[in-house]
């Protein structure tokens, strides 16, 4: 159950709508109450659809920081999908326009090989072997859940850590955006980190603890030098690294 209550920290801290908030609470609620009594096969289809959901959030941050690429990753849809895939108001609906299997590709675009992404992808096969009426219940007990668990959520980990450079686009990003401050949204850095890093971005603990260590003397020649490492500041003073490192 602890290996699994970690992907909490890979999830947004922050949803565009309240539904999409309300969604992530039933899926847990969902996970922990059939694990707790013993209809791990239950817990097990909750727990996919949060593993895939963290997957839909981080393809999410892929197109916002790298849309271009993201266009170009679409060739051999048809042209419909393509405007549609574009166009996604929400992570979730990513799903409306593909199949399961075939949101995995994207992260191609973050440098995981063919093997990798099969690896990524190989929970789907399983879940609908669940999913569908078999006669035969595959998760009998908590060792052979805990074990799936186990393999789902080593997946989660090597995902993020293909994402650091993504995550770092985003907030190098944001920290040009909002170094002056007679244009950004708010004058308080700490409203404006919660709202257009955090919120905006479908920000996760485990995200926030790779800003931390972005090295912002790389942006030394910009022209409000001194609010982005002020905005800096306050993001460590919001979000300590050690605080980061135990909710990972």
């Amino acid at each position: 159950m602890d290996e699994a209550l970690e992907l909490g920290s890979y999830l947004p801290q922050s949803f565009a709508n309240a539904s999409e908030q309300s969604y992530l609470d039933f899926l847990w609620s969902a996970f922990q109450t059939n694990y707790e009594t013993e209809r791990f096969e239950f817990a097990s289809l909750a727990f996919h659809l949060l593993y895939m959901s963290f997957v839909s959030f981080s393809i999410w941050q892929i197109r916002l920081a790298r849309p271009e690429q993201f266009a170009m990753a679409m060739v051999g849809f048809r042209s419909d999908e393509e405007g549609s895939l574009m166009d996604c108001e929400s992570p979730f609906k990513f799903y409306d326009r593909l199949k399961e299997s075939q949101i995995f590709r994207f992260l191609k675009l973050i440098g995981c090989s063919n093997q990798q992404v099969g690896e990524f992808a190989k929970f789907v096969k399983r879940r609908n072997k669940i999913a569908h009426p078999t006669g035969t219940v595959f998760f009998n007990d908590r060792a052979a859940i805990d074990a799936e668990i186990a393999d789902m959520m080593r997946e989660v980990r090597n995902i993020e850590t293909h994402m650091e450079p993504v995550i770092f686009e985003l907030y190098r990003r944001f920290l040009i955006s909002s170094s002056d401050v007679e244009e950004r949204e708010y004058t308080d850095p700490a409203d404006e980190i919660a709202a257009n890093l955090v919120h905006a971005n479908y920000m996760s603990s485990a995200d926030i603890a790779t800003c931390s260590g972005f090295d912002v003397s790389a942006l030394a020649g910009e022209a409000h030098f001194d609010e982005i490492q002020a905005s800096h500041a306050k993001l460590l003073e919001l979000f300590p690294p050690e605080d980061m490192e135990d909710a990972a």
